[in-house]
């Protein structure tokens, strides 16, 4: 079990980062940090990063940071990406807007269990999540760490799923509320990308259980050792995918952040789910997300 605090070694213009771990499992509150400060020296980057591989979810509060230091931020990481639904803020590329408010009921999109944009070939690395206003209470977001949530898998089922791969779907999400028409244009713009169920995470080699809300289907499960006469055995294709992705739903593996004004949440997508709570509206929630480029699964 973690320690209660931990402090990082190098002194800051605010003092030692001092991370306090949220959860056994996933997630660390951090104080004495500026981003905006970090974004400009590479040696405090460095101690924000060793913390987000070690923690996988970092949160801090009070960064009244502008939307150029958040983009700047977010960037030392790796280049941001646009996101093709909600789009990017026009001065800040890769900054996304995500408002919610009277005039825009909120979707049920968001309030499911996922990895952002593992339709893509290369789902993002991570994210950088500020919020700009908030309920009074409500509008939580729930991470879940999946690196345990794989270890935690009995034996026969990390067996059963070491080399199975999975279909994700922008089309099938996203695209759910379109027309036809928009719908097969988003899908030609955004193929069903193939990644592997288990995935290695390419900075600390943890293995990570790699389906979500996206995931649509095993793409290689119909094999002759698993069905006979076009059927599965039991438990199934679609019954093992459901209980993979229901993984991210034992609270052991989650942290849950109550949102203020200026309070950030930095994510590592590569071995991280999250869940928007939509229990808020009609109240106004404003949120600004940066969003990094990661590379393919293997």
């Amino acid at each position: 079990m973690p320690s209660s605090v931990t402090t990082a070694p190098r002194k800051t213009g605010l003092g030692s980062i001092r991370a306090t771990p949220l959860t056994c499992f996933i997630g660390a509150e951090l104080n004495n940090l500026d981003l905006a400060h970090a974004a400009a020296d590479a040696d405090l980057f460095a101690e924000v990063k060793a913390l987000l591989l070690q923690h996988k979810v970092l949160f801090l509060r009070d960064q009244t940071m502008s939307r150029a230091e958040h983009v700047a931020f977010a960037s030392r990481f790796g280049a941001l990406e646009d996101h093709p639904v909600v789009g990017s803020d026009p001065e800040h590329p890769g900054l996304v807007r995500i408002y919610k408010n009277l005039e825009s009921p909120p979707e049920h999109y968001e309030n499911a269990w996922h990895c952002d944009a593992t339709w893509r070939e290369a789902p993002p690395m991570g994210a950088v999540l500020r919020c700009i206003e908030g309920p009074a209470v409500g509008g939580d977001t729930i991470w879940a760490n999946m690196a345990r949530a794989y270890e935690d898998l009995p034996p026969h089922i990390k067996d059963q799923i070491a080399t199975l791969r999975a279909s994700h779907s922008i089309e099938s999400t996203f695209g759910a509320a379109m027309s036809v028409e928009q719908r097969h244009a988003l899908k030609a713009r955004f193929p069903d990308a193939e990644h592997p169920v288990v995935r290695t995470h390419p900075e600390t080699g943890e293995k990570v259980l790699f389906v979500s809300g996206f995931a649509t289907h095993f793409v290689n499960f119909h094999t002759p050792k698993n069905v006979r006469f076009g059927q599965d055995y039991a438990p199934g294709g679609a019954n093992l995918l459901a209980y993979l992705i229901g993984r991210a739903a034992i609270p052991e593996y989650q942290v849950r952040w109550r949102w203020t004004p200026n309070s950030v949440a930095i994510w590592d997508n590569r071995c991280t789910q999250h869940y928007a709570v939509q229990d808020y509206w009609p109240a106004v929630r404003k949120m600004e997300r940066a969003g990094i480029v990661g590379d393919a699964p293997f």
